[in-house]
Formats: structure tokens, sequence, C-alpha cells
């Protein structure tokens, strides 16, 4: 299994490339897999029907919205926990404390560590197209770093690079 990514040559309008191009990468995004289609795998892989399967699926998704809610950090099962959060101001007087210093509320995902093993083990094959859409390069990172969401680090891995064609990614 691999994730597909494209690098696009594209003309900087703003910040300390304005004016010039520059490749930038995003993922190629597949199509989203409907809650219906996860719950009939999920039932055709557990044995179970799709009734009582979607029955579990609403009612997990009900216990884990309360409990997040409630401020706990609740597992998802094989994936990681998920939780709460919030960003917001700083004041330094307790009196100055008030509702609208919260700036956003956020939705926190830490992985397990099986699961961010399997993601610095995938392959990441990256296509490159120049501005006028002509392909022109290709590569494949093999391993490589996973964010920490909860700790702004990084978990290494090899990064062993192969590349295919010629032509710079980032001139």
């Amino acid at each position: 299994m691999s994730m597909k990514v494209k690098a696009k040559e594209q003309l900087q309008k703003v910040g300390t490339y304005a004016g010039k191009y520059r490749y930038v990468m995003m993922p190629e995004l597949y199509t989203a897999l409907t809650q219906d289609k996860v719950i009939k795998e999920a039932a055709l892989r557990s044995g179970v029907s799709r009734g009582v399967m979607q029955a579990c699926w609403d009612a997990a998704g009900d216990v884990i919205k309360a409990w997040a809610t409630e401020g706990h950090s609740v597992a998802l099962p094989g994936l990681g926990t998920m939780r709460f959060g919030l960003r917001a101001k700083s004041v330094e007087s307790v009196n100055d404390v008030k509702a609208d210093l919260i700036t956003s509320r956020r939705i926190i995902f830490t992985p397990d560590t099986d699961l961010k093993e399997e993601l610095a083990k995938t392959d990441i094959q990256i296509t490159c197209f120049d501005r006028d859409g002509k392909e022109v390069k290709r590569v494949t990172s093999t391993s490589g770093e996973v964010e920490d969401p909860d700790s702004g680090n990084t978990e290494s891995g090899n990064n062993g690079n192969t590349e295919n064609g010629g032509g710079p990614v980032n001139p």
C-alpha cells in the first residue's frame, strides 16, 4: 500500500517566494468512504449483520461524543485516542479571565504506536508536474517521520528515498 502525492510547480503570490515558481506538494485525495460503505465492510469482516453493525456504530459514536465532550480522552480501537481541546489567549489577572478569550475549539487525535509505525513504513509516491502540467519526475519515499500532535516532536524512521526520472523537485 502507498499514498500518492503530487508536487505541482506553482507561482507563489505571497511570502518569501512571491513571484517565483516553486513545487508545492499536496496529497492526491481519494474518494471519501461513506459511513454505509464502512459499516458494510465491517459487518462483512466481523460476520455480524449490517443492522447489528449499524447499531453498534451509532452507539459507539454517541458514547465517544458524550465522553469526549465531558473532557475525557477516548480510545478509538486500533487508531489511537481523540479528545477535545481549545486555543485561548492568556491574561495576567484572574479578573480578566472570560469566555471570549477562547479563540478556537479543536478535535485532537493522537495516533497509537502501531498506527504511527504503519504510517512511517508506508511508501509515499510523489509525481512532479511542471507549470504546464507535464510530468517531470517521480520520487518514492519508503519510510519517514510521523508527527506527534501532543508533543510537537516527530518519530524518526529511516529516510530511504529513491528517485526515478530527472529534474529538481524544489529548484
